[in-house]
């Protein structure tokens, strides 16, 4: 009998848990914790308590962002076909490498004049603390992107070489689905749907993980509260505001910019990408936003050849929300341990974020995981315990309405992409356009 009443209770615990949406309940625990924190300072403790619990949510994180952007890297490349990268697909590609570009420098700029988590001087838990690694020379970053042993630098976890690595392996995969040769074809075929499996997998796990993410951050949150005390909320503030602040200069400087310079009315472009801005924000999917950037792109005149390619390619490769968010972000948790950025790391992060872009878009928790990656390679890697460990877990409390911004921005970016392929390749409807 007691055990039935035992089970019957946690039934209805695991019922309540899971019942609300996963991020209302990250973003409860993440006032939860700062009230709890603020509530008990110096809960000594409480944080030796939940310190463990922190720290598997760190742990599982880590398990999970190399194979994930391994797999998922692979998949995005070879699904490209050889067809498929001709004028037009080259022209797409070539479009949203270049505004990631500008997306990650506006972000590290953003991030270099606001300057968030600016003596906020959070405090490792633990003799664990990460090393930060001595940063090499612009050369020796570029040299390196080349791995010498590519199993190496996977099973290592370096992330540069690792995505170069998985980059060229994928688009040689794509090559060998494309030949004409059967048994090429059938063996490459083999490889990506193994690949393919491997991807689909590891969605399950971040499904899985990111379910003990509300915990992971109520323990986390709560410790920097516990010792920081209220100033924590000034700092999460000015990296909300910062963020934000690089998005609409992104749209500013760079989408309506490109428009003009295509002789296309910035005004006239917002307003009909306007529906597709608003999906995206409140679905925070561009996947789901999807059939309104159609829509979209199709008021504006835009032929079907062209968005029904780099629609859907964007919404998979085009991040630059997610760049603008990682150059911001990688600041502001600098700042937070005191370890400020020079040339080589803000070059790294760069390449980073560009190359790591073109396969992570589709991933649940992209952001969050990207920034993981960002971290490690800069030399900054999310020790369970560490300084660094706790400011991520700051970034991941608030990274929904994050993600709200940064999912908008990317949908945008895709539409203006197809939007300047068609007047590059003049099929754009100027009718259609200016109706």
């Amino acid at each position: 009998m007691l055990l039935y009443i035992i089970g019957l209770v946690m039934s209805k615990l695991f019922s309540w848990y899971f019942k609300p949406n996963l991020l209302l309940r990250i973003l409860i625990g993440l006032i939860l914790g700062s009230i709890c924190g603020i509530i008990f300072q110096n809960a000594q403790t409480a944080i030796s308590i939940l310190s463990p619990i922190g720290e598997l949510f760190i742990r599982l994180l880590k398990m999970i962002v190399i194979p994930v952007i391994a797999s998922t890297l692979i998949v995005g490349a070879s699904s490209i076909t050889p067809a498929q990268l001709g004028r037009i697909g080259i022209k797409t590609l070539i479009y949203y490498t270049i505004t990631s570009i500008f997306a990650i420098i506006i972000g590290l700029g953003a991030g270099k004049l606001f300057n968030p988590g600016l003596g906020l001087e959070l405090i490792a838990d633990t003799a664990s603390e990460g090393k930060t690694a001595e940063a090499p020379s612009m050369l020796q970053i570029l040299l390196e992107i080349v791995p010498t042993n590519p199993i190496g630098v996977i099973s290592s976890g370096q992330v540069l070489p690792m995505i170069f690595f998985c980059l060229v392996f994928g688009i040689a995969l794509a090559f060998g689905r494309d030949s004409d040769d059967e048994n090429i074809k059938k063996s490459s075929d083999t490889v990506f749907y193994f690949v393919d499996g491997v991807s689909q997998a590891m969605f399950k796990i971040v499904g899985w993980v990111m379910q003990y993410a509300p915990i992971g951050v109520f323990a986390l949150i709560f410790i920097v509260f516990s010792k920081n005390g209220a100033t924590a909320f000034g700092s999460l503030a000015s990296v909300t505001a910062t963020v934000y602040v690089g998005f609409a200069l992104q749209i500013a400087l760079v989408y309506c910019v490109i428009c003009a310079l295509m002789k296309l009315s910035p005004l006239i472009f917002l307003k009909k990408a306007r529906p597709a801005f608003i999906t995206a924000f409140v679905t925070r999917s561009s996947g789901a936003t999807l059939p309104v950037s159609i829509q979209a792109s199709q008021s504006m005149g835009i032929p079907k050849n062209i968005y029904s390619f780099g629609l859907p390619v964007g919404s998979t490769m085009n991040m630059d929300g997610t760049t603008v968010y990682l150059g911001v972000c990688a600041i502001f948790i600098a700042n937070a341990v005191g370890v400020p950025l020079d040339g080589s790391q803000m070059l790294t992060i760069t390449m980073t974020a560009v190359l790591g872009a073109i396969g992570t878009a589709g991933v649940p928790g992209a952001g969050a995981i990207m920034l993981l990656m960002v971290l490690e390679s800069i030399g900054l890697p999310v020790e369970a315990g560490s300084a660094v460990a706790i400011a991520y877990g700051m970034i991941l409390g608030i990274d929904a309405l994050l993600d709200m911004g940064r999912t908008a921005l990317n949908v945008v970016g895709d539409i203006t992409g197809v939007a300047t392929v068609a007047k590059q390749e003049k099929a754009l409807d100027k009718e259609m356009w200016d109706s």
